[in-house]
């Protein structure tokens, strides 16, 4: 019991005293807002491409691929947004609100947060199963809250806007990139190998210090019940069913830590941008991924904890 309650927290703190040296950053002045948001553009389009990439590089191709694992993942959050859009439908009235929260409650922040709880657990050199299912999950997440978010706008969701968007997501390429090495057996020079792995290592730190920097606890004074229900949903029942059936039609080990990174995470960050650039409530969204984030800490550690005890990995 003592070893998997140590487990659990060497599992979550490292990232959440980072996001902390990011709120003392931000409180000392160091770091602007304006500042913060070109870091995480910045981090988002050149260092986890290469981080997608180094997790897939070298792979085994039968290690990597768990179709059970996938297929689970698809149903569940197609699921997830389905109850969660019932839910919506009948406690919100506006539709500027019901896309976010339901923007909020589906999609999760798996490649900032999950994936380096992940690592913590397992070891960044034994992430190809995680990684992969990047090349899966990210896409998914991208279409699904462009249609919802178009549809309580009031417009019609572009299939070749969704596309291109896919097609150019710096995620998508690096994972997709790595997963070609393991058919063709790629070897890189070591040169580039070594700038590869030098980028990979500054990515996820770099992500966790600025989602500190970029928090802002005076903006969770406003829309408090939609709020709680957003964090409520996403953080404590999406992670509840999910994980239960995960555990039940017998996902194990990594695939299972998998599970956690994807359905545990607090909101996306970049559901926030995306609810701003489609007229949606950028405010709530924003106050979603703040106040998931800083409640992760807990909820994230009791799931770790709870599954590692009963022997999911």
């Amino acid at each position: 019991m003592i070893e998997n309650f140590i487990l659990s927290i060497e599992a979550v703190m490292p990232m959440f005293i980072i996001m902390a040296v990011g709120i003392f950053v931000r409180h000392k002045g160091l770091l602007s807002e304006s500042v913060a948001k070109q870091l995480n553009k910045l981090t988002f389009n050149v260092f986890f491409p290469p981080l997608m990439f180094a997790n897939l590089y070298g792979a085994e191709i039968g290690d990597a691929f768990d179709i059970k694992l996938i297929g689970f993942s698809i149903a569940m959050i197609l699921a997830g947004l389905l109850c969660a859009t019932a839910v919506v439908m009948k406690v919100e009235k506006s539709n500027k609100s019901r896309g976010t929260m339901i923007q909020a409650i589906y999609r999760s922040n798996f490649v900032i947060m999950g994936i380096p709880m992940a690592a913590n657990i397992y070891g960044s050199d034994n992430l190809a199963t995680t990684a992969l299912a990047v090349t899966v999950i990210v896409p998914l997440y991208n279409v699904l809250a462009v249609v919802i978010l178009e549809i309580f706008r009031g417009g019609k969701p572009d299939p070749i806007h969704i596309l291109k968007g896919i097609a150019t997501n710096p995620l998508i390429i690096g994972a997709l990139l790595g997963a070609l090495t393991i058919p063709f057996h790629i070897t890189l020079p070591g040169v580039v190998e070594s700038v590869v792995v030098s980028m990979k290592n500054v990515a996820t730190p770099m992500a966790l210090l600025v989602l500190g920097a970029s928090l802002n606890m005076k903006s969770l004074e406003h829309c408090k019940r939609n709020l709680v229900i957003c964090t409520v949903g996403r953080l404590i029942v999406i992670p509840a069913v999910a994980l239960t059936l995960g555990a039940l039609i017998g996902l194990r080990d990594v695939a299972f830590v998998t599970l956690i990174a994807v359905f545990a995470s607090p909101t996306a960050v970049s559901s926030f941008t995306m609810a701003e650039q489609m007229d949606s409530d950028g405010e709530l969204a924003g106050n979603c991924v703040v106040f998931s984030s800083a409640l992760a800490s807990i909820t994230m550690f009791g799931w770790i904890f709870l599954f590692k005890s009963l022997g999911m990995f």
